[in-house]
């Protein structure tokens, strides 16, 4: 089964070209170890919450920009041996320091539970980290579905859906901190792809304009504590091919 590893971190805006150069010297690494693809994007509209928001899930600063970004694996079995074998990889070591704060930097693997269309390759990207209970894995699949056919309708691409299965707890931040889950829940770890950020804006108002006055399902979270923000991608592994 398909695996991702997900990442959220805060860049400095400043070294955003430093940063794309190393995530271009990175990839040949990570898919040399078995990775598939790799995505990584820039925050273009991400705004703070009252609850939650991007900023505070890796403390950012002012002068930094949020990333969301994920490697995509062929099972979790190849990405476990990957991490296991980078800890002593000297071409690991090689690479040059991070232009970005590391210890804030959440990070988690996922498994997919619900995709539609076609979640890659797109020109914007909406992501989102939320906390599930677990109880509710089934429900939250099933909205998921009900949800995608709006969504389409209104010109995404696609949708994935991705299920904590190794999300650790860390010292500093961490996936449960950014969405101040409860006991029992689960970090989700997903997107939505659209063609550009304007058909996303756009999608947004008239989904906005035809729930107006209707009465909201419940959720099976609470989306007080949802995290979300728009993203544009600056480098995919992909789209070369």
């Amino acid at each position: 089964m398909t695996y991702f590893t997900g990442f959220v971190a805060a860049v400095p805006t400043a070294n955003k070209q430093k940063y794309l150069d190393h995530v271009k010297t990175a990839w040949p690494l990570f898919q040399g170890y078995g990775a598939t693809r790799m995505i990584e994007c820039w925050g273009a509209d991400v705004q703070k919450g009252k609850v939650t928001d991007f900023q505070g899930a890796v403390q950012a600063k002012d002068d930094e920009t949020v990333v969301f970004s994920w490697v995509e694996w062929p099972d979790r079995a190849t990405a476990d041996k990957a991490w296991e074998t980078m800890q002593t990889d000297p071409a690991m070591e090689a690479l040059a320091e991070m232009p970005f704060d590391g210890s804030r930097m959440i990070f988690g693997g996922f498994e997919p539970v619900f995709e539609a269309g076609q979640p890659s390759g797109a020109g914007y990207y909406q992501g989102f980290i939320l906390a599930v209970p677990e109880k509710n894995r089934q429900a939250y699949v099933k909205m998921a579905g009900d949800a995608w056919g709006m969504f389409e309708k209104y010109g995404c691409l696609g949708i994935m859906e991705n299920w904590g299965v190794d999300v650790p707890h860390g010292k500093q931040t961490d996936f449960y901190r950014a969405t101040k889950a409860e006991p029992g829940e689960a970090a989700l770890f997903s997107w939505t792809a659209w063609p550009d950020r304007a058909t996303c804006d756009a999608a947004s108002q008239k989904m906005m304009a035809e729930m107006e006055g209707q009465q909201m399902p419940e959720m099976p979270f609470d989306g007080m504590r949802m995290v979300w923000g728009g993203f544009d991608p600056i480098f995919d592994s992909g789209a070369a091919r």
